[in-house]
């Protein structure tokens, strides 16, 4: 039998004891657990608590999940302008434990809600109201702005697999936590990528401060993800400025950080919330706006039932694509931002430039 020197065991029991500090984090989209897990690289790997098959409004979250709320060191994520639910959760579960807000974290690019007399339904003058919002004219300051992010999944994603409803898109469609209230603050700023590239540096200097023996290589890796980010922003801009001025309707309106990063113009939104079906009326509205300003393409997401889509294409000269705009098509993990903001960028770029 081989004994182990005592130098060894040491060795060893220093290896066990560095990975045993490795700091926990719970994050509650896929959008921000692949920002916080690019950070993380090297040294760990976020938890994530919300799969993207699941709308996050009115998420319970299971078991499962509440036992990795409960052990975080960190907790990373939108606010409760996303998740209401979790607001109570995590001052029951972790209300001790530090949290990165990221909506409410400066210098994040924030706007409010749209209603249906912010887009151009009848309203010719409606692409200057998206340009020109009154306090976000320094959208682009946020351009040089250093930050950070990385990768993992969490151990826990067979439990979710199994979770009644996450496949049943007609579910998440009708689900009344999804009809949350549409005012205040637009909570979906993780569409921005300029965004991103802020909390890449926030997360970086949070996981610093529960874990300065790491700090370098958090500090490095963000400067890596901000990097990247950075040459996106640069294709996505050159793929979409000859579609500037093409019209679109999407599904619900959850792109306006996208839009207005890359200067889009939607026409309008089926939904204004995402659980409240359009009344017919509305949808009559939608159709007749489609035909009046010749517009061409619809956006549906993969997370709901594409059947109202489907009712207002119909006997219309339309085009109907998908967006994607929490992760749903991707693979969670590190990589997932980025494929998320590309493949906006494409299908967007695909449909609009069906028309010329």
């Amino acid at each position: 039998m081989k004994i182990l020197s005592a130098s060894v065991i040491a060795l060893l029991g220093a290896s066990l004891g560095a990975q045993a500090e490795t700091p926990s984090v719970a994050t509650d989209i896929a959008p921000v657990h692949s920002l916080v897990a690019q950070v993380m690289e090297g040294v760990g790997a976020p938890n994530l608590l919300m799969q993207p098959g699941v709308s996050p409004h009115g998420y319970a979250l299971r078991p499962s999940e509440a036992r990795m709320l409960q052990s975080a060191d960190l907790v990373v994520w939108i606010g409760p302008e996303l998740t209401p639910s979790l607001e109570d959760t995590i001052e029951t579960l972790a209300g001790d434990t530090p949290q990165l807000m990221l909506l409410d974290a400066e210098p994040t690019v924030r706007f409010n809600y749209r209603h249906a007399e912010d887009f151009e339904i009848g309203e010719e003058d409606g692409h200057d109201d998206h340009a020109d919002h009154d306090d976000h004219d320094d959208n682009d300051d946020h351009a040089e702005h250093d930050d950070h992010a990385d990768h993992d999944d969490h151990a826990e994603q067979d439990d979710h697999a199994e979770q009644d409803g996450h496949d049943d898109h007609d579910d998440h469609a009708e689900h009344d936590d999804h009809a949350h209230d549409h005012d205040g603050t637009d909570a979906h700023a993780w569409l921005d990528p300029e965004n991103a590239r802020i909390w890449l540096g926030l997360i970086a200097a949070a996981l610093s401060e529960i874990d300065p023996e790491n700090a370098n290589t958090y500090a490095k890796n963000a400067d890596a993800a901000q990097a990247k980010l950075g040459v996106l922003i640069l294709e996505t801009d050159e793929m979409l400025e000859p579609l500037e001025e093409v019209e679109f309707v999407v599904f619900h309106d959850a792109y306006q950080y996208f839009e207005r990063r890359f200067h889009m113009h939607a026409a309008g939104a089926l939904r204004d919330g995402d659980g409240m079906s359009p009344s017919a009326a509305r949808l009559r509205d939608i159709r007749n706006m489609l035909k009046d300003h010749d517009i061409h393409c619809i956006f549906s997401e993969p997370q709901f039932n594409d059947d109202v889509v489907a009712a207002v294409a119909e006997g219309l000269e339309i085009h109907v694509s998908e967006l994607d705009p929490i992760g749903v098509s991707h693979d969670v993990g590190a990589d997932l931002y980025g494929a998320l903001i590309s493949g906006l960028a494409q299908n967007f770029a695909s449909c609009l430039s069906s028309d010329h």
